[in-house]
C-alpha cells in the first residue's frame, strides 16, 4: 500500500464521501475510488458500506482507520523531527479552538505565528462543543479545563482567572453590587453547555464561598455571543479574562467585585496522544504561553486583575 492511498482513504472516511475527498485533495474521483479499492484489497476487508445515498465507515474500517491515522501521524512527526532538526518547521496545524477565545483572541496570535512560520498552514475548527480528534479531523485543541481523559496528552497553557463583568453604561444604569448577593437584583447573561444554563455563580473571598443562582433574559452556546452581550450593556457575566482582556483593557467592561474571585479555569493545549506532538505544535504551545502570560501581565499592571496570590 502506498501512503499517498492511505491519506485518501482517510480523507474518504472524513467526508463519507469519495467524490467530495477528491475535490478537496484537487484530483478526479476515479483516482481516488481506485486508491481505496487498492488499500481493500491489500487488506482483504472492505473499509466502507457503499449505498446509493451515503457512504459510511464497516466494522472494519471502524477498527482499522484510527489506527491508520496513527501510523501516518508517527511517520508524518518523525519526518518532522527530521525537518526540525534542519531548522525547518512545515506541514499543517489542524486546531480545534473555542468561539470567543478563537475568534477574537487566538486567531491574530495564529496569524502571526504562520507569518513567522511561511511553511505551516492552518486549518480551524471554530466551537464550544467537545472536540472528538478523529470525527473532527483535528490534530489538537485549545481548550478551558484540563484533559479529563487519560488517552489523551496536554500542555498546561496558563492559569486564567475568572472575571464577572458589566459595561459602564449597565452598571450606571442599574447600579454597582457590594457584594455578590446582591447581583440578584441583575440581569444575568448565561452561556450555555449542553442545553443547561450556568446560571449559578460561585464567588470566593478569602476562606468564605458565596454562591448566587441567578436571574436573567439571554442564554447562548456560543461564548462570543455572551461576550457580546455583555459589552452592549444587556447584563452581568461571569467569562474568561482572556476572553474579555481586549474589552477590560479598552475600558468597555469593568471587573466587578474584583475582591470577589468567580471560578478560575486553565488553558491546556490538548493532543490525541504524545506519539502526534510535532516540532511545530511545541512552538506554537511556546508562543501560545508567552503570549498569555502578556495579556495576564497588561491585566495585572492595569489593576484589571487582583495581583497573582
Amino acid at each position: 500500500m502506498l501512503i499517498e492511498d492511505l491519506q485518501i482513504v482517510l480523507k474518504v472516511a472524513e467526508f463519507r464521501s469519495i467524490t467530495a475527498a477528491a475535490t478537496s485533495l484537487d484530483m478526479r474521483t476515479a483516482t481516488a475510488s481506485a486508491a481505496v479499492k487498492r488499500v481493500e484489497q491489500a487488506l482483504g476487508a472492505e473499509l466502507f458500506v457503499r449505498t446509493t445515498r451515503q457512504l459510511r465507515l464497516s466494522s472494519a474500517g471502524e477498527k482499522y482507520l484510527p489506527q491508520c491515522e496513527q501510523a501516518l501521524q508517527m511517520l508524518d512527526q518523525a519526518r518532522q523531527n527530521i525537518r526540525g532538526d534542519l531548522d525547518l518547521v512545515e506541514g499543517q496545524l489542524r486546531l480545534a479552538v473555542s468561539s470567543d477565545l478563537g475568534r477574537n483572541r487566538v486567531m491574530p496570535w495564529l496569524d502571526s505565528f504562520t507569518d513567522q512560520y511561511p511553511a505551516l498552514t492552518l486549518r480551524i475548527h471554530i466551537s464550544d462543543s467537545t472536540v472528538d480528534f478523529y470525527r473532527d479531523a483535528v490534530d489538537m485543541a485549545l481548550r478551558y479545563g484540563s484533559p479529563n481523559d487519560a488517552s489523551l496528552y496536554g500542555f498546561k497553557i496558563c492559569d486564567v482567572p475568572g472575571v464577572l463583568c458589566a459595561s459602564p453604561g449597565y452598571l450606571e444604569s442599574r447600579g454597582v453590587p457590594s457584594h455578590p448577593h446582591d447581583l440578584a437584583s441583575h440581569n444575568g447573561l448565561f452561556y450555555q453547555l449542553h442545553d443547561i444554563p450556568h446560571d449559578v455563580w460561585t464567588f470566593t473571598r478569602g476562606e468564605a464561598q458565596f454562591k448566587v443562582k441567578m436571574q436573567g433574559n439571554r442564554t447562548a452556546n456560543d461564548g462570543d455571543l455572551v461576550r457580546r452581550w455583555c459589552v452592549a450593556g444587556k447584563g452581568v457575566a461571569v467569562k474568561s479574562c482572556l476572553d474579555m482582556a481586549d474589552d477590560l483593557l479598552a475600558g468597555r467592561v469593568v471587573n466587578v467585585l474584583p475582591e470577589y474571585r468567580p471560578r478560575s479555569t486553565e488553558l491546556w493545549l490538548i493532543c490525541p496522544s504524545r506519539q502526534s506532538i510535532t516540532p511545530a505544535m511545541r512552538l506554537l504551545r511556546d508562543d501560545l504561553q508567552a503570549r498569555c502570560r502578556d495579556i495576564l501581565h497588561q491585566l495585572r499592571t492595569r489593576h484589571l486583575l487582583p495581583a497573582e496570590s
